[in-house]
């Protein structure tokens, strides 16, 4: 039978966010912990809330501490002594909707081989930079030990259009870009009508020509 992971991941780092608490299944978010809240919050807005004992604010604080010691006293130890373990982040963009020029839709980047879940993702159209519309979703962890997440953009398409999703890691200088462009519609709807009557008008003109040459 196939097997599942069931996955329960902190994140206390320096960079933004420093602190993340996630419960998560083949990779997939469920539940986040709230630490201001002391509490679980679904990712999706039908799944049940989690049985409070399962596992109290206490003994996640215990947890959050005992990790914020560690990285105050492991990080320095260990800068410049062991290599920096980092993921070149790999992007793809798309849209929600089946794309077509004038309409509302929602493009969507998705990056995934992120290590460590620390990065800026921003968006440009023809060049410029978009900051209405964007909104970015948390981290999520992975069973290969990195993380993914999702930034999405409020668009209206037109012809012309070139959208590109820029990554850039937290303390790096370059960026990974993905380009998006509008693809020209694959049909025009007024075009087999228009081929349907010149065809009609030319059947009739060689019609004319035809009796005209048999009187």
């Amino acid at each position: 039978p196939p097997t599942h992971l069931l996955a329960e991941v902190l994140t206390c780092q320096r960079d933004a966010p420093s602190l993340d608490l996630s419960l998560t299944l083949d990779g997939q978010r469920l539940y986040s912990f709230d630490f201001p809240g002391s509490r679980w919050l679904p990712a999706l807005p039908e799944l049940p809330p989690l049985p409070p004992d399962l596992e109290t604010p206490p003994e996640l604080r215990l947890d959050v501490e005992l990790c914020r010691d560690v990285l105050g006293w492991l990080s320095p130890q260990a800068t410049g002594v062991l290599p920096e373990a980092r993921g070149m982040p790999v992007a793809q963009v798309f849209p929600v909707l089946p794309p077509a020029l004038g309409e509302a839709n929602t493009l969507v980047c998705l990056v995934e081989n992120v290590f460590p879940p620390a990065l800026d993702i921003t968006w440009t159209q023809g060049g410029v930079p978009i900051t209405r519309g964007v909104t970015q979703g948390p981290f999520t962890p992975t069973p290969e030990l990195t993380f993914w997440t999702l930034s999405h953009l409020e668009v209206t398409l037109e012809r012309g259009d070139v959208f590109a999703c820029l990554v850039t890691p937290q303390g790096d200088n370059a960026s990974v870009v993905t380009y998006w462009v509008p693809p020209e519609p694959l049909e025009v709807p007024e075009l087999p009508t228009a081929l349907c009557g010149a065809a009609m008008a030319l059947g009739g003109v060689l019609g004319l020509l035809g009796l005209s040459l048999l009187l």
